[in-house]
């Protein structure tokens, strides 16, 4: 498999022979405003460039896969870059009724037990943050890759460490975890994603596996910096397993 990091939580997953594109935010950097109620009031989201042209991010995509319809990981851009007839995946029903209604004709709701092209995609719960703000930011989920060619493949979504993160990891034992590591917060109500110590949660339950911490330095209201995550890990002595890429950077597994 091959995960190449775009920006934010837009990533390439390359598995089976299938290329999948994940969370596509694809507009210019600066196009939305701020997210209230959080920091850098004064910048506009993205805060970064895509690495690469939207036309490139998009070749050969065989299918989306949309964890959740938030604006960093849903946007315009990608409804009207995004060929009509792309297979799209989407969490429930909901999501499912809003992105037919623009336009995408081949959107199909994540199970438990869903097939792509022989590649078995499984749906995971997440909770996008602790308590009270759970009620204001909805249902979100991430997905387990299986395949008899591949190393299994955990992109966990907009989720902090909790029990079904663990079980996740202890169900399906995956070599490879994608996780959403900006600490992202509004000014109250705390962690939105995960941030360095709900990380370390994850390298603890999988002491073996590759992480990949993504949903970085993108947009207005991220609290943990790459470089403040890298110190952490070679603080615990775990940087041979924690992978922060910079965005266009890609790994090979």
């Amino acid at each position: 498999m091959n995960i190449q990091q775009i920006r934010n939580a837009t990533i390439v997953v390359e598995y089976a022979g299938k290329k999948f594109l994940i969370d596509p935010m694809l507009a210019e950097k600066g196009t939305y405003p701020p997210f209230r109620n959080s920091a850098r009031q004064d910048k506009y989201n993205p805060l970064v460039s895509l690495p690469a042209s939207i036309e490139q991010i998009i070749q050969d995509i065989d299918a989306v896969i949309v964890t959740h319809l938030h604006l960093d990981h849903w946007d315009d851009a990608a409804k009207e870059a995004l060929p009509k007839q792309i297979k799209v995946f989407s969490q429930n029903e909901d999501d499912a009724s809003e992105i037919r209604n623009a336009g995408f004709q081949n959107v199909e709701v994540l199970k438990e037990n869903t097939v792509f092209e022989g590649i078995q995609l499984t749906k995971t719960n997440g909770e996008h943050g602790r308590g009270e703000i759970l009620k204001l930011l909805g249902l979100v989920c991430g997905v387990v890759f299986n395949h008899s060619s591949e190393k299994t493949l955990y992109v966990a979504g907009d989720t902090v460490w909790y029990d079904e993160v663990q079980n996740v990891i202890d169900t399906h034992k995956p070599a490879i975890i994608v996780v959403n590591a900006g600490d992202n917060q509004f000014n109250e109500g705390g962690s939105l994603v995960m941030g360095k110590e709900d990380v370390y949660e994850v390298y603890k339950a999988a002491p073996n596996a590759k992480i990949i911490a993504v949903h970085m330095e993108a947009v207005n209201h991220w609290t943990l910096s790459r470089e403040e995550l890298k110190s952490f890990a070679n603080e615990k002595g775990i940087s041979s397993n924690i992978l922060v890429p910079d965005d266009g950077e890609s790994y090979s597994f």
